[in-house]
């Protein structure tokens, strides 16, 4: 049974974004601020225990990162709607998973594995305390017009977007210092799509 147990992990968190959403639209931050609180214990618990009981499986190594980012994406999504973070943030993120998408698809079918990096973690936890900030933030103001915590999530935000680049630039170079990218592969893509 407990084989099963950081995939169910897993399927919580993709269950759990529409959940989290629906507050968010609502704005009832509180509960935002809860269930998305919840998502992320689920993922420190999902891994901790695939990587305690060897129980990492090609199911967990796929969908695990995918509920990481729909997650992080729908959220930054939500605030950029309610007006409460600027476009810009939102498009770096969607801009650094693309690159990642394509990066992946160089990987396919290659005998290679890219981990994941402290400062990829470091992205994702810096995201995480801004949103909730931001979370935190909306909620208190429906109380109060005195606000000692108003705008702190902005540094956060700039802070989670440099360890984002950073982030995509070390993955960038690791795929080139592991001979996945090359200018023949980059050749070979041009040449196909001329040819569709």
């Amino acid at each position: 049974m407990l084989k099963y147990v950081p995939n169910i992990l897993t399927i919580i968190r993709f269950l759990l974004i529409p959940i989290i959403l629906i507050f968010m639209f609502s704005e009832n931050y509180l509960l935002a601020f809860i269930f998305f609180t919840i998502s992320g214990i689920t993922d420190i618990l999902d891994g901790f225990i695939a990587r305690k009981f060897n129980l990492i499986s090609n199911f967990g190594k796929l969908m695990d990162p995918l509920a990481d980012k729909l997650t992080q994406i729908a959220m930054l999504v939500a605030l950029f709607i309610q007006n409460i973070i600027p476009i810009w943030i939102l498009l770096i993120v969607l801009l650094k998973e693309f690159i990642m998408v394509m990066g992946a698809s160089f990987l396919y079918g290659k005998s290679v594995v890219v981990y994941s990096r402290w400062y990829g973690k470091l992205a994702t936890v810096l995201f995480y305390l801004a949103i909730v900030a931001s979370l935190l933030i909306k909620e208190i103001s429906k109380f109060t017009d005195i606000n000692v915590f108003a705008h702190i999530d902005q540094p956060l935000y700039c802070f989670a977007l440099i360890a984002t680049i950073f982030s995509l630039i070390m993955y960038v170079k690791t795929l080139y210092s592991k001979g996945v990218i090359n200018k023949e592969d980059l050749k070979k893509e041009v040449t196909v799509e001329k040819k569709n």
